[in-house]
């Protein structure tokens, strides 16, 4: 996995423990953002359908970012969990995460990556747009929820 001279990025199991604390730390950030613990409708990513879970660790070994592929169908997947602790953004990590993320997809044959965030997470929204992603319809679970946003890239 890539390595700069400010983090590394390794797979790692969806149960890792210092995985499982930055996923927490996502979501009570959502939580607070949303003023609740209802914001993703659909079942929650698990060990059983994450195909790819990448952390970012900075140079003092520390975890500082995490992010998930979760396979859609043959040729696309959706991007989970991505999230960088607050100290972190701005460094370049979360840009990082997510290409190494589009690696992963290419490695096992998605052509397109899917995302959806939510319209009270304005920064996520211009990263996104920022990296490549284009806004679609809401898709999936997310068809009917209002508050969410959805892209796509296609990595052909």
């Amino acid at each position: 996995m890539p390595a700069t001279a400010a983090w590394t990025i390794e797979a790692r199991a969806w149960d890792d423990p210092e995985g499982a604390a930055l996923r927490a730390g996502q979501r009570a950030e959502l939580d607070e953002r949303y003023g609740c613990d209802d914001h993703e409708p659909g079942p929650l990513p698990s060990a059983e359908d994450v195909a790819v879970f990448l952390m970012a660790f900075g140079p003092d070994g520390k975890a500082v970012g995490c992010g998930a592929l979760r396979a859609l169908d043959a040729v696309s997947a959706e991007v989970k969990r991505m999230y960088v602790v607050p100290g972190s953004r701005g460094s370049g990590v979360a840009a990082a995460l997510l290409a190494a993320l589009e690696d992963a997809a290419r490695d096992r044959g998605w052509t397109t990556v899917k995302l959806e965030t939510g319209d009270a997470q304005p920064d996520a929204i211009r990263f996104y747009e920022r990296e490549g992603y284009h806004r679609i319809p809401r898709f999936g679970h997310y068809v009917d929820w209002d508050i969410s946003v959805c892209y796509e890239k296609s990595l052909a």
